[in-house]
């Protein structure tokens, strides 16, 4: 089986030894056609964001491609589906094994690239923001990075379930694209302070949701932009891990800051969140509503100039590397 591999400084696509044999009870074996870069690839392959125990050690957090092998108990999915798969790790390989409940059928219609680019940022914005946070419809949220994976992801899904949301990203094109996806609006995060455009967008009152990939240097102002009884969920660390919590405006304003990650939740954990992706994602994504965001598609053995896109910040949607 091939796979990549974190040789030196260098991601090299090369023999990593014989394909997995017969997937055990509950799991399913993949033949991979695609997978997708995140930016969690880049902070493990830096040796900043290990693998949770017993998963695999070689990069890649969704995938999609043909059904294999399924073990005992598997009745989801049948050898010679086409299905995407949320991983804990493994998918820049030929050959996947993952448990049943974080595997969903190909919607109807998508390549196996375009499926690729699903899995890891949907269940994200999915689970944070109608999980975690609860919003609730015309409830408001401010999505930051909006022209990330997650971002557009994020955007598709406030737009379809009645969310009024604001973006930021590093730059007015990205925020003009952000708008045509349905972001009500948004500002360049390099030349304006996002606080006073929340002030301005929603005429002094907040938001009710913040989605925040970028952690310590956005705290303050994030809590300054929630409304009463609002809601930030941090799930990344971009800006730093560490900042002063004002614990006051946390109290009168009864505000709550979650911090979550998805690859370390449990099987069973994940499972949901697939499961509500299928039953409240997919079919708008199978009759057009929600599409596919996919800025770049490389070979497999490309991954370094994939995340050389990723790590300039100039992609717009999800970077696909395609198996041979």
């Amino acid at each position: 089986m091939k796979a990549i591999q974190v040789v030196g400084e260098r991601l090299c696509w090369t023999d990593v030894g014989e394909p997995f044999g017969e997937p055990g009870p509950g799991h399913v074996r993949i033949a991979n056609r695609a997978s997708a870069v995140n930016r969690a690839d880049l902070v493990q392959r830096e040796g900043n964001y290990p693998p949770p125990p017993g998963a695999s050690d070689i990069l890649g957090l969704e995938c999609a491609g043909v059904v294999e092998a399924v073990g005992d108990g598997v009745a989801r999915v049948d050898v010679g589906d086409h299905v995407c798969a949320l991983l804990a790790g493994g998918g820049y390989a030929e050959t996947v094994v993952v448990p049943a409940g974080q595997i969903l059928k190909v919607p109807r219609g998508l390549s196996f690239v375009e499926a690729a680019s699903l899995p890891e940022v949907f269940a994200t914005a999915y689970l944070n923001l109608y999980m975690e946070a609860g919003l609730r419809f015309a409830q408001t949220a401010l999505l930051h990075a909006g022209g990330s994976g997650v971002g557009t992801a994020a955007i598709q899904l406030c737009r379809e379930f009645g969310n009024p949301c604001y973006v930021t990203a590093g730059s007015t094109s990205k925020v003009n694209r952000c708008i045509e996806l349905g972001a009500t609006a948004g500002c360049d995060r390099h030349s304006e302070s996002f606080r006073d455009r929340v002030r301005e967008w929603t005429q002094g009152e907040g938001v009710d949701v913040i989605l925040d990939p970028v952690g310590g240097a956005y705290l303050s102002e994030n809590l300054r932009c929630l409304k009463i009884e609002g809601r930030l969920v941090v799930i990344g660390l971009m800006g730093g891990a560490r900042a002063e919590l004002p614990l006051g405006a946390v109290m009168v304003k009864r505000l709550r800051v979650v911090g979550s990650t998805l690859r370390s939740r449990t099987i069973a954990q994940k499972a949901l969140v697939m499961d509500a992706l299928k039953e409240r994602v997919w079919p708008r994504i199978e009759a057009g509503a929600i599409r596919p965001v996919i800025d770049t598609v490389l070979p497999m053995d490309q991954a370094e100039e994939a995340h050389r896109l990723i790590a300039g910040n100039d992609t717009f949607g999800k970077v696909v590397l395609e198996v041979p």
